[in-house]
């Protein structure tokens, strides 16, 4: 498994504006779909290419594409839902599976409520999107049932990211490769981010 710590320069400036205790949801929203954007372009820079034919104006050619199935993005309801429009806009044709989990603030265990996982998971890359990895729990479980459908290939991309959360994924899961925004200090003792973004799910939603 191999971490990636964006290094972008852009995806730093809006990380920290996103950190802001001011900021409103409509510029929150908006900043987290423009980071989901640029993390989706880093998690997809080592997808396999292949040289197919094509028709192009001045004749037959073949041109450089994509050589497997369109990934599938899982966002992690509800917070996940948020990054969704802004990876979209980097793979406008990718299949969406969804999956319900929410954590319990005492135990801090995830809990399965939804789930919609594409027929053919097996054939494709699974990318999760999730604003915040904390504890790891949540996106351990993910991961545990994505593979029980068959997915072989699993991505994980996340705006902040606890070394814990990281940890945990990293023991469970070393076949699965994590982009995020930025890697924060530590978890708080009710398991939020610090410095992170507050939560991430109120802010996208206006549920504050």
């Amino acid at each position: 498994m191999t971490v990636y710590a964006s290094q972008h320069p852009l995806v730093k400036h809006k990380i920290s504006l996103l950190r802001q205790d001011d900021i409103s949801v409509k510029a929150f929203r908006e900043l987290t779909q423009e980071v989901s954007t640029l993390l989706a372009f880093e998690a997809t820079a080592n997808f396999a290419i292949t040289n197919k034919p094509i028709t192009c104006w001045s004749g037959d050619i073949t041109a450089p594409m994509l050589a497997d199935k369109q990934p599938t993005l899982v966002p992690i309801l509800r917070a996940g839902l948020g990054m969704l429009e802004g990876s979209l806009t980097a793979l406008p044709c990718a299949k969406i599976s969804v999956v319900g989990l929410e954590r319990n603030e005492e135990t801090l265990e995830p809990r399965s409520y939804y789930q919609n996982v594409v027929n053919d998971i097996h054939e494709r890359t699974a990318i999760i999107i999730d604003p915040m990895l904390a504890t790891g729990g949540t996106a351990k479980a993910t991961i545990d049932l994505l593979k029980s459908s068959g997915c072989t290939n699993i991505i994980a991309v996340f705006l902040v990211a606890a070394p814990e959360g990281i940890a945990v994924i990293e023991e469970a899961h070393s076949d699965v490769d994590m982009y995020i925004g930025a890697v924060d200090q530590k978890l708080n003792e009710n398991g939020y981010i610090l410095p992170g973004l507050g939560d991430a799910g109120d802010k996208i939603f206006g549920t504050l």
